[in-house]
């Protein structure tokens, strides 16, 4: 039997609620029976893998690996996720070109690559002791978003906001690295562009013209245009309320009611600076 999670509300209400009752609930999910059957499948068979084509030959080994990384609906892509585990996860430092994977704009392919090893040296890094623990808390912690998802779509972005971009910012990448980084991974990216209401064609510009707007919007509600401050919950949970205020206004004025999204922009505005001067 599967576990649904509690929402009783959306919204930032929701999203507060979820938060207290968190811990709780994600452990009720990864104790169904069957994640735990995923779970005991994963821990006994990944280690005896010694190639990219063995685990694709694998669905149910491939199936909770790909669910780690976010990338379930790349399950019956077998040879596509095969040509990205086994690429080189560096540049030729000869000719300086662009290995496969670092030519997918989507990182989460960069991530998978560099966690199994395949293409990088002869020993895969799924036969180290401890291996397995990432990955299945991966699994579990994004089984239980998606669980979430089916309820509540913006509730899931904001809890992979959560896990993605704290680890981000507290990577040792430059600020323009990690900010392409954010515009290279969908959840970020939809994150910031609901929070700061950009226009569905922003996507349409030069990627660095993207990053010098997201950048300057940045500054201007946080009073700092870097990733790296979202280290700090603080940021981060200002972040996801104003993704929030970001889904209702454009709920709203979707449903053509200006008047009212007015309203609730001044509103929404006033509580963001009550937040940041608290």
């Amino acid at each position: 039997m599967s576990y649904q999670p509690v929402l009783p509300s959306g919204g930032f209400i929701g999203w507060q609620f979820l938060q207290r009752t968190l811990e709780k609930q994600a452990t009720a999910h990864a104790s169904t029976r069957t994640a735990q059957r995923d779970e005991a499948y994963y821990r006994e068979k990944i280690g005896q893998i010694s190639s990219a084509e063995e685990l694709v030959k694998d669905r149910r080994l491939l199936r909770v690996t790909l669910a780690a990384f976010g990338l379930s609906d790349d399950l019956p892509n077998r040879a596509y996720i095969s040509r990205v585990l086994e690429s080189p996860t560096e540049n030729d430092p000869e000719t300086g070109r662009r290995s496969f994977v670092n030519r997918i704009a989507d990182k989460r392919y960069l991530e998978l690559a560099k966690t199994f090893g395949f293409g990088d040296g002869d020993t895969p890094l799924n036969k180290q002791p401890g291996f397995a623990d990432k990955i299945i808390a991966n699994f579990h912690a994004r089984q239980f978003e998606v669980a979430v998802g089916e309820q509540d779509q913006s509730m899931r972005l904001a809890l992979s906001l959560q896990r993605d971009l704290r680890e981000l910012a507290g990577s040792d990448q430059s600020e323009n690295g990690k900010w392409y980084r954010v515009l290279g991974t969908p959840a970020l990216r939809q994150v910031f562009e609901t929070a700061f209401g950009m226009p569905k064609s922003f996507g349409t510009l030069d990627l660095d013209r993207q990053v010098d707007i997201m950048r300057s919007r940045t500054e201007r509600m946080f009073g700092d245009g870097g990733i790296s401050q979202f280290a700090e919950q603080e940021q981060v949970d200002l972040l996801v309320r104003r993704f929030f205020v970001g889904e209702q206004l454009s709920q709203i004025q979707a449903s053509g009611v200006q008047s009212a999204a007015l309203t609730l922009l001044q509103s929404a505005q006033a509580n963001m600076a009550a937040f940041r001067n608290r």
